[in-house]
Protein backbone atom coordinates (compact mmCIF):
# COMPACT_ATOMS: atom_id res chain seq x y z
CA UNK A 1 0.00 0.00 0.00
CA UNK A 2 1.19 3.89 -0.58
CA UNK A 3 2.66 5.15 2.25
CA UNK A 4 0.78 8.42 1.66
CA UNK A 5 -2.84 8.86 2.43
CA UNK A 6 -4.86 11.66 1.67
CA UNK A 7 -7.28 12.83 4.32
CA UNK A 8 -10.77 14.54 3.16
CA UNK A 9 -12.39 16.98 5.61
CA UNK A 10 -15.69 18.36 4.74
CA UNK A 11 -15.59 21.78 6.54
CA UNK A 12 -18.18 24.34 7.39
CA UNK A 13 -17.84 26.74 10.16
CA UNK A 14 -15.05 24.35 11.88
CA UNK A 15 -12.71 27.46 12.80
CA UNK A 16 -12.99 25.90 16.68
CA UNK A 17 -12.23 22.26 15.84
CA UNK A 18 -9.94 22.59 13.00
CA UNK A 19 -6.52 22.90 14.90
CA UNK A 20 -7.54 19.60 17.41
CA UNK A 21 -7.86 18.23 14.45
CA UNK A 22 -4.99 19.02 12.23
CA UNK A 23 -2.55 18.65 15.24
CA UNK A 24 -3.26 15.06 15.22
CA UNK A 25 -3.31 13.91 12.04
CA UNK A 26 -0.67 11.12 11.60
CA UNK A 27 2.75 11.00 9.81
CA UNK A 28 2.11 10.22 5.75
CA UNK A 29 -1.66 11.29 6.32
CA UNK A 30 -2.04 14.60 3.78
CA UNK A 31 -5.28 16.88 5.24
CA UNK A 32 -7.68 17.90 2.56
CA UNK A 33 -10.06 20.74 4.08
CA UNK A 34 -12.69 20.98 1.57
CA UNK A 35 -14.26 24.78 2.58
CA UNK A 36 -17.76 24.54 1.48
CA UNK A 37 -18.55 28.32 1.84
CA UNK A 38 -17.67 28.56 5.33
CA UNK A 39 -18.14 32.16 7.05
CA UNK A 40 -15.55 31.94 9.97
CA UNK A 41 -11.69 31.75 9.82
CA UNK A 42 -11.81 27.65 9.02
CA UNK A 43 -9.79 28.00 5.66
CA UNK A 44 -7.08 30.27 6.99
CA UNK A 45 -7.03 28.24 10.26
CA UNK A 46 -6.36 25.31 8.06
CA UNK A 47 -4.10 26.13 6.22
CA UNK A 48 -1.83 27.72 8.77
CA UNK A 49 -1.68 24.34 10.41
CA UNK A 50 0.12 23.01 7.16
CA UNK A 51 -3.34 21.57 5.32
CA UNK A 52 -4.54 21.68 1.45
CA UNK A 53 -7.38 23.99 0.92
CA UNK A 54 -9.56 23.61 -2.07
CA UNK A 55 -13.10 25.37 -1.95
CA UNK A 56 -16.02 23.19 -3.15
CA UNK A 57 -17.52 24.94 -5.59
CA UNK A 58 -20.95 23.67 -4.64
CA UNK A 59 -22.53 23.44 -1.64
CA UNK A 60 -23.66 20.21 0.21
CA UNK A 61 -21.61 17.79 2.38
CA UNK A 62 -21.60 15.09 -0.84
CA UNK A 63 -20.37 17.88 -3.06
CA UNK A 64 -17.31 18.75 -0.42
CA UNK A 65 -16.76 15.11 -0.09
CA UNK A 66 -16.25 14.60 -3.91
CA UNK A 67 -14.52 18.02 -4.69
CA UNK A 68 -11.74 16.20 -2.04
CA UNK A 69 -11.97 13.30 -3.77
CA UNK A 70 -11.19 14.99 -7.22
CA UNK A 71 -8.66 16.69 -5.34
CA UNK A 72 -6.60 13.87 -3.76
CA UNK A 73 -3.81 12.00 -5.59
CA UNK A 74 -3.09 8.86 -3.26
CA UNK A 75 -3.88 5.81 -4.12
CA UNK A 76 -6.02 5.49 -0.43
CA UNK A 77 -8.14 8.46 0.66
CA UNK A 78 -9.84 8.49 3.70
CA UNK A 79 -13.02 10.79 4.81
CA UNK A 80 -13.78 12.44 8.44
CA UNK A 81 -15.42 14.68 9.80
CA UNK A 82 -13.56 17.91 10.91
CA UNK A 83 -16.25 18.69 14.47
CA UNK A 84 -13.37 17.00 16.63
CA UNK A 85 -16.03 14.24 17.02
CA UNK A 86 -13.54 11.39 15.26
CA UNK A 87 -9.72 11.20 16.09
CA UNK A 88 -7.24 11.49 13.13
CA UNK A 89 -4.74 9.13 15.31
CA UNK A 90 -7.17 6.48 14.40
CA UNK A 91 -6.67 6.62 10.85
CA UNK A 92 -4.06 4.23 10.63
CA UNK A 93 -5.97 1.31 12.37
CA UNK A 94 -8.89 2.00 9.78
CA UNK A 95 -6.64 2.58 6.96
CA UNK A 96 -5.00 -0.85 7.76
CA UNK A 97 -7.94 -3.06 7.57
CA UNK A 98 -8.09 -2.22 4.23
CA UNK A 99 -5.54 -5.01 3.75
CA UNK A 100 -8.27 -7.44 4.84
CA UNK A 101 -10.31 -6.56 1.95
CA UNK A 102 -7.96 -9.42 0.06
CA UNK A 103 -6.92 -8.56 -3.21
CA UNK A 104 -10.77 -7.22 -4.44
CA UNK A 105 -11.83 -3.89 -3.76
CA UNK A 106 -12.78 -2.93 -0.40
CA UNK A 107 -14.27 -0.04 2.57
CA UNK A 108 -13.56 0.61 5.43
CA UNK A 109 -16.05 2.26 8.19
CA UNK A 110 -15.34 3.66 11.49
CA UNK A 111 -18.31 1.96 13.55
CA UNK A 112 -18.67 4.63 16.25
CA UNK A 113 -18.18 3.38 19.87
CA UNK A 114 -19.48 6.80 22.02
CA UNK A 115 -17.36 8.49 24.56
CA UNK A 116 -18.58 11.26 26.92
CA UNK A 117 -21.67 13.04 27.66
CA UNK A 118 -23.27 14.65 24.28
CA UNK A 119 -21.37 12.35 22.23
CA UNK A 120 -24.22 10.93 19.99
CA UNK A 121 -27.31 12.40 20.74
CA UNK A 122 -30.12 10.09 20.93
CA UNK A 123 -32.29 11.15 17.59
CA UNK A 124 -29.42 11.07 16.04
CA UNK A 125 -27.96 7.41 17.10
CA UNK A 126 -31.82 5.97 16.31
CA UNK A 127 -31.96 7.57 12.77
CA UNK A 128 -28.82 5.59 12.02
CA UNK A 129 -29.87 2.37 13.26
CA UNK A 130 -32.82 2.39 11.08
CA UNK A 131 -30.93 3.43 8.09
CA UNK A 132 -28.49 0.61 8.75
CA UNK A 133 -30.95 -1.75 9.21
CA UNK A 134 -32.28 -0.73 6.09
CA UNK A 135 -29.38 -0.42 4.33
CA UNK A 136 -28.42 -4.24 5.55
CA UNK A 137 -31.90 -5.19 4.26
CA UNK A 138 -31.24 -3.62 0.79
CA UNK A 139 -27.77 -4.27 0.11
CA UNK A 140 -27.49 -7.29 2.31
CA UNK A 141 -24.69 -6.51 3.78
CA UNK A 142 -23.86 -6.93 7.91
CA UNK A 143 -23.41 -2.89 9.35
CA UNK A 144 -23.67 -1.34 12.63
CA UNK A 145 -22.78 2.58 11.63
CA UNK A 146 -22.75 4.68 8.40
CA UNK A 147 -19.49 5.48 9.66
CA UNK A 148 -18.29 8.96 8.57
CA UNK A 149 -14.34 7.89 8.92
CA UNK A 150 -13.73 5.86 6.25
CA UNK A 151 -10.80 4.45 3.92
CA UNK A 152 -10.94 3.56 0.59
CA UNK A 153 -8.83 3.04 -2.48
CA UNK A 154 -9.65 6.57 -4.65
CA UNK A 155 -9.43 4.87 -8.30
CA UNK A 156 -11.86 2.22 -7.49
CA UNK A 157 -14.11 4.78 -5.59
CA UNK A 158 -14.19 7.31 -8.58
CA UNK A 159 -15.31 4.15 -10.59
CA UNK A 160 -18.53 4.00 -8.74
CA UNK A 161 -19.79 7.69 -10.33
CA UNK A 162 -21.10 8.31 -7.24
CA UNK A 163 -23.88 11.39 -8.12
CA UNK A 164 -25.60 12.82 -4.90
CA UNK A 165 -24.19 15.94 -3.75
CA UNK A 166 -25.96 16.05 -0.01
CA UNK A 167 -26.04 14.19 2.93
CA UNK A 168 -26.87 10.79 0.85
CA UNK A 169 -23.50 10.76 -0.35
CA UNK A 170 -21.97 8.41 2.31
CA UNK A 171 -24.87 5.65 1.85
CA UNK A 172 -24.70 5.93 -1.96
CA UNK A 173 -21.09 4.98 -1.56
CA UNK A 174 -21.88 1.62 0.50
CA UNK A 175 -24.64 0.89 -1.63
CA UNK A 176 -22.54 0.81 -4.77
CA UNK A 177 -19.39 -0.89 -3.08
CA UNK A 178 -22.22 -3.36 -1.93
CA UNK A 179 -23.46 -3.87 -5.51
CA UNK A 180 -20.02 -3.99 -6.89
CA UNK A 181 -19.29 -6.93 -4.28
CA UNK A 182 -16.96 -5.23 -2.67
CA UNK A 183 -15.70 -6.42 0.69
CA UNK A 184 -17.37 -3.64 3.37
CA UNK A 185 -16.29 -3.99 6.63
CA UNK A 186 -16.01 -2.46 10.54
CA UNK A 187 -13.06 -1.07 12.59
CA UNK A 188 -14.77 0.40 16.05
CA UNK A 189 -13.41 4.37 16.26
CA UNK A 190 -14.01 6.36 19.17
CA UNK A 191 -16.77 9.31 18.98
CA UNK A 192 -16.62 11.97 20.88
CA UNK A 193 -18.62 15.02 21.76
CA UNK A 194 -18.19 17.74 18.67
CA UNK A 195 -16.47 20.97 19.04
CA UNK A 196 -18.53 24.28 17.74
CA UNK A 197 -22.02 24.13 16.80
CA UNK A 198 -23.38 21.08 14.91
CA UNK A 199 -25.01 21.22 11.19
CA UNK A 200 -26.63 17.90 11.38
CA UNK A 201 -26.36 15.29 14.32
CA UNK A 202 -26.58 17.95 17.05
CA UNK A 203 -29.56 19.15 15.95
CA UNK A 204 -33.42 17.55 15.12
CA UNK A 205 -33.37 19.08 12.07
CA UNK A 206 -30.23 18.32 10.61
CA UNK A 207 -30.56 14.92 11.74
CA UNK A 208 -34.45 14.64 9.52
CA UNK A 209 -32.51 16.60 6.58
CA UNK A 210 -30.25 13.64 6.42
CA UNK A 211 -32.12 10.45 7.34
CA UNK A 212 -34.17 12.21 4.14
CA UNK A 213 -31.46 12.98 1.99
CA UNK A 214 -30.38 9.26 2.47
CA UNK A 215 -34.03 7.57 2.25
CA UNK A 216 -34.01 9.42 -1.00
CA UNK A 217 -30.73 7.54 -2.12
CA UNK A 218 -32.05 4.05 -0.88
CA UNK A 219 -35.41 4.48 -2.96
CA UNK A 220 -33.44 5.80 -6.04
CA UNK A 221 -29.74 3.36 -6.03
CA UNK A 222 -30.57 -0.04 -6.50
CA UNK A 223 -27.88 -2.55 -5.33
Amino acid sequence: MNDVVDVILPCLNEAEALPWVLSRMPAGFTPIVVDNASTDDSAEIARGHGAVVVEAPQRGFGAACHTGLLAASADVVCFMDADASLDPRELPRVVAALETCGQGPGLVLGRRRPSGRGAWPLHARLGNAVLARSLNRRAGTALHDLGPMRAVRRARLLDLALADRRFGYPLEMVLKAAAASWAITEVDVTYRPRRGRSKVTGTVGGTVRAVRDMRRVLAEVTP
